[in-house]
């Protein structure tokens, strides 16, 4: 079911699902409000505060490459409303005992990390759905739509948590989280799902992990995406792990007065979205980035030396443009830098690093709180953070990535057979002989290092070069994957920056006679 109008709203579905998807990011705002509260009730800690944030992302840490590869291989649909009931039984669970006065420290931990799995499981498989519904020029607004709706959560749930918290208790802030949840459920109950027609059969599980794996070992582009992302949720997690501490004991606020300080920063986040297309156009993606750190170094600085609300509200606005700008940076980078094919897996992965580093600076910021004070360290987070961010984006930046066409060329002819090849036979060799110029041979040596990693990158488990000692000139390119299978999927999966890589290597060729190609299976 895919929009024809340019305006994805205008698709019935994606109109009523991002609708029911802010309203439960609302809730999980107000959940994570109310449960970062109620910890500084049951634990006066700074790590057992911190641990509240290290419960939401670990389990998408752990999560959320076998959610990616289960989003291509089963039915959407199912896997999220699957992973939806989960995320609200626990959330129901907690709103009881909260309710009866039961939670202690350790089950507030357990249950927003259950939360959190149903969390993980749906991620990557809500980002792989919206070209199902949205199509053409709607796909890049839809992508936005969601991001500012995200924002609009983070600008409503914390304030509206903090009310809410202040007049009824954080029992009513987890049952409210709860209602927002069957909103989802109910719209994914009600759609249609038409899914689309496959001409290979589907990966098992442990393939396609191990597939996407595979790319993001051997595709540079998403590499830089990954690095550059621990680089920056590893120092600006502090950020997030110590504000309810400053909150509570530094400015003696209240539930109201926190979730104030978060609807500020989801103000700034708001900004930063609409502002974005303007700022990369003017200084592209690596500036960016620099600049986002930067700023919100200097928010986290500014919020270590805070005396009052105003001083607090005034650094989180700035501190939210900046994570805005981050997020908006980095995601678009994923997205840009892996081909549909593998898309949902290379985002999990960008997401298993994000929660990853989010989780490990977390606990880190916690507990060296813990010894030397909030403000020194956040001052200490705010300061590596600048000096990781500009080593960083020397030696990996991130402007190339709009520039790839990760499209399907499908520009590989057919393997020629006598009869049918059964699909479970391999191992499988494939074999190119090329004549070069023997005094080409060096360059071509060196240009074929591309085709390596490509041929690797979609499947080849083994890949080597060769010259012929007697016909200077003469070079065979072998690679072997596991099954005649596996070998038709490479077919599907080059992209037309592969063939231009591989055009490159055919100009080498003498003659321009094409290369010499075979198909060897083991019995």
């Amino acid at each position: 079911m895919t929009a024809t109008s340019d305006k994805p709203l205008a698709n019935p579905v994606f109109r009523a699902l991002w609708i029911a998807t802010v309203v439960s990011n609302i809730g999980t705002w107000m959940h994570d409000v109310g449960a970062g509260w109620l910890m500084t009730s049951l634990s006066s800690d700074p790590l057992m505060v911190a641990l509240v944030q290290a419960a939401t992302t670990l389990p998408m840490f752990v999560l959320a490459l076998p959610a990616g590869a289960l989003a291509d291989i089963l039915d959407r649909r199912r896997l999220l409303i699957g992973a939806q009931l989960f995320g609200l039984s626990a959330t129901l669970i907690l709103a009881l005992t909260t309710a009866m006065g039961l939670t202690d420290a350790w089950l507030l931990l357990a249950m927003t990390a259950a939360i959190a799995v149903g969390a993980a499981l749906s991620a990557p498989t809500f980002q792989a759905i919206v070209p199902e519904l949205v199509g053409g020029p709607a796909l890049q607004q839809a992508v936005a739509l969601n991001s500012l709706g995200v924002n609009i959560a983070r600008a409503i749930g914390p304030a509206l948590g903090g009310l809410i918290i202040a007049a009824s208790g954080t029992a009513a802030v987890f049952a409210l989280n709860a209602v927002s949840v069957s909103g989802v459920i109910i719209v994914l109950w009600r759609w249609r799902r038409t899914a689309a027609e496959r001409h290979l059969p589907a990966e098992h599980f442990v393939g396609a992990m191990r597939a996407g794996v595979r790319y993001a070992l051997r595709a540079p582009e998403l590499q830089i995406v990954l690095i550059r992302s621990v680089g920056f949720f590893l120092f600006a997690s502090g950020l997030w792990a110590l504000l309810p501490i400053i909150a509570r004991r530094d400015l003696g606020l209240g539930p109201a007065g926190y979730g104030g300080l978060l609807t500020v920063m989801g103000l700034g986040a708001i900004c930063g979205a609409l502002l974005m297309p303007r700022l990369r156009s003017r200084l592209g993606a690596n500036r960016t980035t620099v600049l986002a750190s930067i700023l919100l170094a200097a928010a986290m600085a500014g919020l270590a030396q805070a005396g009052s609300f105003v001083a607090a509200a005034a650094a989180l606005a700035a501190g939210g443009f900046a994570w805005i700008a981050m997020m908006a940076s980095l995601n678009g980078g994923a997205q840009s830098s892996s081909p549909g094919w593998v898309k949902a897996r290379a985002l999990a992965i960008y997401l298993l690093v994000f929660q990853g580093s989010m989780t490990a600076g977390s606990t880190l910021w916690g507990t060296i709180a813990g010894q030397v004070g909030v403000p020194a360290t956040l001052t200490l987070a705010a300061a590596l953070l600048v000096a990781v961010t500009l080593a960083l984006a020397w030696r990996y930046p991130l402007d190339g990535m709009a520039k790839l066409d990760l499209a399907p060329s499908l520009h590989w002819p057919s393997p020629v057979t006598e009869g049918a090849v059964e699909h479970d036979r391999g191992p499988v060799m494939v074999t190119i002989q090329y004549r070069i110029a023997p005094d080409q041979v060096p360059a071509f040596f060196e240009q074929m290092q591309g085709m390596r990693r490509i041929r690797r990158r979609d499947g080849a488990i083994h890949w080597g070069l060769y010259e012929d000692v007697a016909e200077p000139g003469l070079v065979l390119e072998t690679f072997t994957v596991e099954s005649w299978l596996e070998h038709l999927r490479q077919h599907d999966r080059v992209t037309n920056a592969d063939r231009v890589r591989q055009d490159q290597v055919g100009a080498f060729q003498l003659d321009g006679v094409a290369p010499v190609v075979r198909h060897l299976i083991a019995r």
